[in-house]
């Protein structure tokens, strides 16, 4: 599904991605761990788009097409979906209208006239049943007000209702207390299919408690300097990043 080959990245002319090699298939889940300032953020953001980064190097495919030209936009008419690690605020668009957008201009780009009024309303109710959402919520204006959890929780909604191909949280657990995080992972592991995947950014071995990754990637000074099973996460939490460090002098 989607293809890293030796990926190089700067923002502002500093290099910040400096050869990353990473495969993710239909069915898997990825978590992307690694110390403060080690790119995670930027591998994330370069893989949505987003255009102050900038590819010095490398390939980067997803469904056997070249993306590293396209747009953000482009990119979320694919399947993939970013959450943002502080996502922003929109007064005077509530949750429903923000999400209705989205999907027509999602079918719009794909040649399909816009979702009529019953189906959308049938898919919000199913979507928000399935992740425990009050209706009262999707009337709010988005973000404005919400808490760390109500934030992180729309997102997964948005998700849950775009069903992107991959699917990129950038430090979804950032700032949720354990309630929140319990019901941002279920969310998660309810919309885990064989046809999509999940890239999981974060600092922390508690969320992968809860969504298991098939792989977990440590991500320093810009590269991936080892993989492994969840165990590697056990490992972090247990012994921090300088184990590491001293076996790649």
């Amino acid at each position: 599904m989607l293809q890293i080959k030796n990926l190089h990245a700067s923002v502002e002319d500093k290099d910040i991605l400096k050869g990353i090699n990473l495969n993710v298939n239909a069915g898997e889940v990825h978590a992307i761990m690694g110390p403060n300032g080690s790119g995670k953020s930027t591998l994330a953001s370069v893989i949505s788009g987003k255009e102050e980064f900038e590819i010095t190097r490398g390939a980067l495919s997803f469904e056997g097409e070249d993306i590293s030209e396209m747009d953000p936009e482009e990119r979320a008419h694919k399947g993939v979906f970013l959450s943002f690690q502080y996502p922003v605020e929109i007064p005077g668009v509530s949750v429903t209208n923000f999400i209705k957008t989205a999907i027509n201009e999602n079918r719009k780009a794909k040649g399909q006239d816009d979702m009529p009024a019953a189906e959308m309303l049938k898919l919000i109710k199913e979507k928000a049943d399935l992740l425990e959402i009050d209706r009262k919520f999707l009337s709010r204006s988005l973000n404005e007000g919400f808490s760390g959890g109500e934030k992180k929780r729309n997102e997964i909604f948005q998700m849950a209702m775009l069903e992107p191909r991959l699917a990129i949280l950038d430090e979804t657990d950032s700032g949720l207390d354990i309630d929140a995080l319990k019901i941002v992972a279920n969310g998660v592991n309810k919309l885990k299919s064989n046809d999509n995947a999940v890239i999981l950014i974060t600092h922390y071995q508690r969320l992968l408690d809860y969504i298991v990754p098939d792989f977990v990637h440590v991500l320093m000074d810009g590269k991936i300097v080892k993989s492994g099973t969840k165990e590697l996460a056990y490992e972090l939490e247990e012994k921090g990043y300088d184990w590491i460090k001293e076996e790649l002098v």
